[in-house]
């Protein structure tokens, strides 16, 4: 009789519930540590984020609990759009946590200017196309002038204009060259009006002396 008193006196039940409390307690930390280590261990495929907007990706990527940072822009890129992805990292098919930061790289809106550099009038074609193709110029046409020097470059021009040493031009603009043909003197301008004006009072002269 003495223990079914005890079994239902007020002091066990309060330790009987104090129990049950501490058990439930206990459950439901375990049930959150577990949720917690699953989640840490799940992996996302990183998606393939290339052509894309910035809108668009930052849409993808807070579905997919990513963030994304931008990095500096490469070099213009005419395949893709004006500040589309067109690098990133980690890769595509690449499997991170959760939160995680993607790295990305966009094309530029354009082309930029590029400085034509000193010391290539003179030298030969030889020499100025490749040094003007690793800039990101394009060689147009090729003409030639009287000079001593055959193959000399004696001009640079784009779209007719003369292009001098620190003039800046768009990045796969088009150059002309105007290289000697080892046959005589290269005349510029200015001598060229001389030597008409030479001709025409030599004529002149002639003129008066026949009457």
């Amino acid at each position: 009789m003495g223990i079914f008193r005890f079994i239902f006196s007020k002091t066990f039940l309060i330790q009987l519930g104090l129990a049950v409390l501490v058990l439930v307690l206990i459950a439901f930390l375990t049930l959150q540590w577990l949720e917690y280590s699953t989640n840490q261990d799940q992996r996302i495929e990183v998606p393939d984020l290339s052509r894309m907007s910035l809108n668009t990706v930052e849409d993808r990527l807070d579905d997919m609990d990513l963030r994304f940072e931008i990095l500096d822009s490469a070099n213009y890129n005419p395949d893709y759009p004006p500040y589309a992805v067109i690098d990133q990292v980690p890769l595509p098919g690449k499997e991170v946590k959760e939160n995680r930061k993607i790295y990305l790289t966009l094309n530029p809106s354009g082309y930029g200017k590029i400085e034509v550099p000193d010391g290539l009038i003179t030298r030969t074609r030889r020499q100025v196309e490749p040094t003007l193709r690793s800039l990101g110029f394009e060689i147009g046409d090729v003409t030639e002038k009287d000079d001593i020097a055959k193959d000399a470059v004696l001009e640079l021009r784009h779209e007719g204009r003369l292009v001098n040493p620190g003039d800046e031009l768009m990045k796969t603009s088009v150059i002309d060259l105007v290289v000697g043909n080892g046959k005589g003197r290269y005349l510029d301008q200015s001598e060229e009006e001389d030597s008409l004006l030479l001709e025409e009072n030599e004529y002149e002269t002639d003129y008066d002396d026949e009457f």
